[in-house]
């Protein structure tokens, strides 16, 4: 069923339900402290209240979209510049993933390439390791781990069916694939949402997502609580508080891709990898921001 203006709502939820929920208040992940959302936001998250024969129901529609998100968008004070577009900080900030297919040898053989639509420099994934559709083999991930955080990352598929994929943790999938509108396809948290293929503007050119992480939540040993993922695609909302139920893809993939098939999530940070499987795809203005997520909701 679809309702008038209810593309970008996130969920609808009926107060008759056990599920009913309400949030009264969406939460700014800026690099700087303060700022409340603007009073039409506001306006517009109280405004949507729509009527069934079954009853009255809320709608609760996704966060107004933050300022600093989107293709150019620059690291404010405070945020962690992870890739720009230099060799140097690429061998100073990475490293390969040594995971069971690795099949590289450092330092890292991506090569730095010309920005070919601003100028500067960017990387490009195609390792000579790697053949075609054989992820695991030249993955590069951060040498620094991370937990709860905010991410900004730009990429540019060159040719149609172009793939890679930004991992969060080095465990949970933002697929970069071209042509790809499925659970598997482009901007889809990896088998667990749809992709919002809509919001893709193609090859040649430069994509972007802002991503807002928290970590699965653990006691005594056993995940109590999953990842959760908020995703703007090229600036506008892709997926909004989406729980990540395990890693896809196998040992290969990433952390705990061999454990209980995906679902063994064991409680350690982990890098933000990138993905090479023998494809032109670059990389440029890589930066995040820890954060300490309490609660478990990654609006923006």
């Amino acid at each position: 069923m679809a309702f008038d203006g209810a593309r970008n709502l996130s969920h609808v939820i009926s107060p008759f339900s056990n599920n009913s929920r309400m949030h009264s208040s969406f939460h700014f992940r800026s690099c700087q402290s303060g700022g409340m959302p603007h009073s039409d936001a506001m306006m517009k998250f109280f405004s949507r209240i729509l009527f069934l024969s079954s009853g009255l129901i809320f709608a609760e529609p996704a966060p107004p979209t933050p300022n600093n998100v989107g293709v150019g968008a620059q690291a404010p004070k405070g945020c962690e510049v992870l890739f720009d577009g230099s060799k140097k900080m690429l061998e100073e900030k990475w490293t390969y993933w040594q995971g069971p297919r690795f099949g590289s040898s450092l330092p890292i053989q991506w090569p730095i390439v010309e920005d070919p639509i601003d100028g500067g420099t960017c990387v490009r994934t195609d390792d000579p390791a790697v053949k075609k559709g054989q992820y695991g083999v030249a993955d590069i991930v951060t040498k620094k781990a991370f937990r709860d955080f905010r991410l900004h990352v730009e990429f540019y598929i060159t040719k149609p069916g172009g793939n890679s994929g930004v991992y969060l943790q080095n465990r949970y999938e933002i697929q970069i694939l071209d042509g790809d509108k499925t659970k598997h396809g482009m901007g889809a948290v990896i088998n667990e949402t749809e992709s919002p293929y809509a919001l893709y503007r193609g090859v040649s050119t430069w994509n972007s997502y802002d991503i807002v992480f928290r970590a699965a939540r653990f006691k005594d040993g056993k995940r109590t609580e999953k990842a959760l993922v908020t995703v703007f695609f090229n600036g506008k909302l892709a997926h909004h508080n989406i729980p990540i139920h395990q890693v896809w893809g196998g040992a290969n993939s990433g952390v705990d891709g061999g454990n209980d098939g995906g679902k063994g999530i064991t409680d350690t940070p982990q890098g933000i990898k990138l993905q090479a499987e023998g494809h032109d795809v670059r990389y440029r203005n890589l930066w995040i921001k820890e954060l300490d997520l309490t609660e478990p909701d990654t609006s923006l």
